[in-house]
């Protein structure tokens, strides 16, 4: 008997893993990588705008470098095969079909060394990180 593989629907790729585990892991990464970058802000405006895009069923992020040096997150749409949503056709106001660029985004903001729900001053303390939800 053969065993299939089966994958989900990009749609469905992602889980809410709770604050428990979602607090160890980043401190897993925090004290691995000491000196990385620990958080990005992202606005929901520009998440809805990618989201809205037509056939776009999620995000996909690439790890960068921007112009300046640094460390970010390029972000783009992605379809339901998983394909980045370079172009994409729709109907203007004049009922003609027009074909649109994807939206590539970045200009996130990076995290100041803290953590995701933290406030000034709060971080890694051997085992007594935690976050404080605000």
């Amino acid at each position: 008997m053969q065993t299939q593989l089966k994958t989900k629907p990009v749609a469905e790729i992602g889980e809410e893993i709770g604050l428990e585990l979602g607090n160890q892991m980043v401190k897993a990464f925090a004290v691995a990588n000491p000196n990385e970058v620990q958080s990005y802000t992202i606005g929901r405006n520009i998440i809805d705008q990618i989201l809205a895009q037509p056939g776009c069923v999620g995000i996909k992020f690439y790890n960068a470098i921007n112009e300046k040096g640094e460390k970010t997150l390029v972000y783009l749409g992605i379809d339901r095969n998983g394909r980045t949503i370079l172009e994409f056709s729709m109907v203007n106001s004049l009922g003609a079909l027009q074909i649109e660029k994807g939206i590539v985004a970045d200009r996130i903001k990076p995290g100041s060394g803290g953590f995701p729900g933290t406030r000034p001053g709060v971080g890694i303390d051997g085992d007594n990180f935690e976050w404080e939800i605000d």
